[in-house]
């Protein structure tokens, strides 16, 4: 009998001056980066809770405390290669992740294919099982001022 389970994940960063935009695994060019502990890479932080919540297995910041100096500046990729792993361990396969990046600016779209690329490749799953949209919040709200951006994420695992 195959088991299947959902999980959720969100993540929110602010926006500030002197970051590097990471968003998916790539760089994105951008006058403003999000600030974090790590990378503050959010659509990778979202996909990595929704993958653990999924799993039963706590969440991102159990695993990869922002307390840990091991993390600080860490390259989020390094999170989520980690988090595919401890699935692995446990015994689950990753079916498909489905998120939504909330951000006014810069425009998403043309780094659609290289995020879903790079984020495949990390969980070793086909690119056809990631699917990744952009939406704004129409001036409204933290992102909608551009004071940040958040994402959603689900993942569906089986056994």
């Amino acid at each position: 009998m195959v088991k299947i389970r959902v999980g959720f994940g969100y993540d929110v960063h602010q926006l500030v001056e002197g970051r590097k935009l990471w968003l998916g695994g790539i760089s994105i060019e951008n006058p403003k980066g999000l600030l974090g502990h790590s990378d503050a890479d959010v659509l990778i932080h979202a996909i990595c809770d929704a993958l653990l919540g999924a799993a039963n297995l706590r969440d991102i910041g159990y695993h990869f405390p922002d307390t840990a100096t091991e993390y600080k500046n860490v390259d989020s990729k390094i999170l989520l290669r980690r988090t595919t792993d401890l699935l692995h361990k446990a015994g689950w396969n990753i079916g498909n992740i489905d998120a939504t990046i909330c951000a006014e600016y810069p425009k998403l779209n043309p780094h659609i294919e290289k995020m879903k690329e790079t984020l495949a490749s990390l969980m070793e799953i086909e690119v056809s099982e990631v699917s990744l949209k952009a939406t704004t919040t129409e001036k409204l709200g933290f992102t909608g001022r551009e004071e940040g951006i958040s994402t959603y994420a689900v993942a569906l695992i089986e056994k």
